[in-house]
This record gives structure tokens, C-alpha cells and sequence, in this order.
């Protein structure tokens, strides 16, 4: 048994992460500030003996002896990220380097979510680990893009200076149940204004890209990561590398929903990137992963816990 500490671990992907690695017979402690998780994700898991709940904020460091970190803790969506920038940075940069300093103090073997928006609005497409990103420094997304670009930075710093153990992961679009119904993600705004009988709405024309991957496979590529040997760093992407444009997810969340809903078209929103797509050759190749969960199966799963909910 390991005791693993997961921070955000009130949030959509640190929820299903936390009862994985319960189902797999560790000691997890679930660590949240509630700011976009919720207690609700984690209810059913407060009966587990071997399952702790902790409010903290990693801006604060935090003393617990663990034997893996997964660092999952800033809001992920544009809507959230962008409400206070200044956090997002902060939850960024010192909630990297206060879990890479309980790492280094507990011989911790430690996992950074990084995020595909490292590599901004791409001129390379599809994005291998190799590409370095366009990414506007100064923008309205720069708090989350250039967050996460620095906890990089910070991981392999620890990692080259101190010897600490790292992991780095790059998150392409993943969605599933638990997402939040107010995010401002693609997926789930989609899916509660189809339930909700209202028009769907896109931002530019539509043609921009996106690959969708789904919770559960997710989380097999974070555990598959941390279950490497020391030498295997990152970062590596894990996503789906199916493509779709948003006017064809639109389409299909029409038609799997049965909505009357219309597609309403508004200006583009800024700095939003016209593809993403990754390349997956090192996931497989060093992880033996792949996305397993095909698009309208996932979505189909999706749309019943937002109905669940919205009832």
C-alpha cells in the first residue's frame, strides 16, 4: 500500500483519479481548497478508511508523508483560470514548487498535470512533446498557459538540481461526468444548453479542432506514467488523437441529446487556438497507452450525469 497525496483532488479528473488509486488498494489523501472542486465529487469516498479529505490551499506548503504526489491543483477552464489570473499563477508556480519541496524532503516520486495550452496556438500540427509552443505571454490565457509552462520549468530544475523524482504529463481536452456545469468548456457547455433546450453556442466559425479524450482513459495514462521507472521524466501527451472540429461536436451532442437546440455563432474568443491534436508515439511507446473510449460512447456517459444533475 502507498500512501499518495492528490492535489485538487476534489476536482473532475483528481475525483476518478482518487477512486482509482483506492481501487487499486492505496492510502490516498485528497487534497482541495473547494475553489472549483467540490465535496460532492468525493462523498462516496468519505466512508474509506484509507481515503482522507484535506482542505489546503498548495500556495501554502503542506506536511505530510507520502510516498507519490499527483499535482492536479489550478482551475483548468478559461472561465475560472481567467476570474483571478493572479492566483492561477500563484496555484501555478508556488503550488509547483511547495509539492516539489515535500517531494524532495519525502523521496516522493512526484506527477505535474501539465496541459496542452503549453503550446499556445500551435504552428506545428499535430504537437509532439518536441515542440516548444506559441504561446501569447501577455494575454488574457497567459495566466494558465505561462503558469503551467513555469511548473515545467520548475519540475526539471528540481529534478536536475536536486534529484528529485518527476513526472510531467501534457493533458489534451478530456472530458466526462463531474465536470463542472458552469466550466465554459467546450464539451459540457455543449451538453447543458442541448439539456436545457437552448441554442448552442460557438465561438468563431466553428472549423477549429479539438480531440476529446475521456475521463477514464485519462487517468490510466497519469497512473501508467507515475508506475515508470525514475529515468522516464515526461513530458509526454495524453489525449486522444482523433480530431473533430467544434461545429461537428456541436452536431453530435444535437443529435445524441435529441434537443431542439439550434448552433448560434458569436466572435472568435482571444488567443484561442485554431488546432490541438496530439501526437502520442512516446505515450504508447514508453506508457503502452491509448484512449480506448470512443467519442460518442464517452459523450453518451457525459450527457446522463449532466442530465442526472440538471434534474
Amino acid at each position: 500500500m502507498k500512501r499518495i497525496l492528490v492535489t485538487g483532488g476534489a476536482g473532475f479528473l483528481g475525483s476518478h483519479l482518487c477512486d482509482q488509486l483506492l481501487a487499486r488498494g492505496n492510502d490516498v489523501i485528497c487534497l482541495d481548497n473547494y475553489f472549483t472542486g467540490s465535496k460532492q465529487n468525493v462523498i462516496h469516498l468519505l466512508d474509506n478508511p484509507y481515503f482522507e479529505l484535506l482542505r489546503h490551499d498548495i500556495t501554502k506548503p503542506v506536511y505530510v508523508e507520502v510516498d507519490e504526489v499527483y499535482n492536479l491543483a489550478c482551475p483548468a477552464s478559461p472561465i475560472h483560470y481567467q476570474y483571478d489570473a493572479i492566483k492561477t499563477i500563484q496555484t501555478s508556480v508556488m503550488g509547483a514548487i511547495n509539492m516539489l519541496g515535500l517531494a524532495k524532503r519525502t523521496k516522493a516520486k512526484v506527477l505535474q498535470a501539465s496541459t496542452s495550452e503549453v503550446y499556445g496556438d500551435p504552428y506545428v500540427h499535430p504537437q509532439p512533446e518536441e515542440y516548444w509552443g506559441n504561446v501569447n505571454p501577455i494575454g488574457i490565457r497567459s495566466c494558465y498557459d505561462e503558469g503551467k509552462r513555469c511548473a515545467e520549468t520548475l519540475f526539471f530544475d528540481y529534478h536536475r538540481q536536486n534529484k528529485v523524482r518527476i513526472k510531467v504529463v501534457r493533458i489534451f481536452n478530456t472530458y466526462g461526468p463531474r465536470m463542472h456545469p458552469n466550466d465554459g468548456r467546450v464539451v459540457s457547455n455543449f451538453i447543458v444548453q442541448a439539456l436545457k433546450g437552448q441554442d448552442i453556442t460557438i465561438y468563431g466559425d466553428g472549423m477549429q479542432t479539438r480531440s476529446f479524450c475521456y475521463c477514464d482513459d485519462l487517468i490510466a495514462g497519469l497512473i501508467a506514467m507515475m508506475n515508470t521507472g525514475d529515468s522516464v521524466t515526461g513530458p509526454i501527451n495524453l489525449g486522444n488523437p482523433t480530431e473533430f472540429t467544434i461545429k461537428q461536436l456541436a452536431e453530435l451532442v444535437i443529435e445524441m441529446t435529441g434537443t431542439k437546440s439550434g448552433i448560434i455563432y458569436k466572435p472568435a474568443v482571444s488567443d484561442d487556438p485554431m488546432q490541438r491534436k496530439p501526437v502520442i508515439d512516446k505515450a504508447k511507446q514508453v506508457l503502452n497507452w491509448e484512449p480506448r473510449v470512443q467519442l460518442r460512447e464517452g459523450l453518451m456517459r457525459t450527457i446522463e450525469y449532466f442530465d442526472s444533475i440538471l434534474k
